[in-house]
């Protein structure tokens, strides 16, 4: 488990070239280019969500990975929330993982975890910059565009999330400012998975 640090900032407006954008104090990466798509996971009713809790199945091209996420808090564009991961060798649950997550007592209850099935999928390209800086501090740039889809309904993915991966706080919120300055987006407090939710016909309380 792991506590999760990302800053989410939607894109206003075309496409971004991240060979542009600078990045002054940073040491950067080459920029890295991947597809993903994910599988969230709820009962009809949407018991895991009323339940402070998501669950999802990504593959990368290469490998799967499940997650599980407690929605956390927002403010600011700032998500903070704990989140466990397990790389899989293939999209089957690995239910002993997921018992050690607060999915334990979901998974044990027959009355739920058998209604337990897709109820969307995102799918987008990921540009990846990692960028560090001489207090150790790391930060993940991913650029993401692509689609939502739920219920024959379909949204559009378009931000940037800064995610810290070691190191300083207040360097993730001096990037954001960065940015900001330089780029046509704002900060966004709304998840990929809320986004998600939000095309369902069942109501919840995200």
């Amino acid at each position: 488990m792991v506590l999760e640090q990302e800053i989410k900032l939607s894109v206003l407006g075309c496409e971004l070239d991240l060979n542009t954008i600078a990045f002054p104090g940073y040491q950067q990466s080459e920029i890295k280019r991947e597809r993903l798509i994910s599988t969230y996971f709820d009962t009809p009713g949407l018991t895991l969500i009323k339940h402070g809790v998501g669950l999802r199945m990504r593959f990368d091209g290469n490998q799967w990975c499940q997650t599980v996420k407690e929605t956390g808090h927002v403010k600011n564009g700032l998500h903070q929330r704990q989140e466990w991961e397990q790389v899989l060798p293939t999209k089957d649950f690995d239910l002993e993982s997921l018992k050690a997550t607060p999915l334990k007592r979901l998974i044990e209850n027959k009355a739920i975890w058998p209604k337990v099935s897709s109820v969307f999928t995102t799918d987008f390209i990921r540009q990846i910059i990692v960028l560090t800086i001489q207090d150790h501090t790391e930060i993940e740039f991913a650029y993401d565009q692509g689609t939502i889809y739920g219920e024959n309904k379909v949204s559009t993915i378009h931000e940037i999330e800064l995610e810290l991966k070691a190191g300083d706080l207040n360097q993730l919120q001096l990037l954001a400012t960065h940015l900001k300055s330089i780029l046509a987006i704002q900060v966004n407090d709304i998840s990929k998975a809320q986004q998600g939710y939000a095309l369902l016909s069942t109501n919840v309380q995200l």
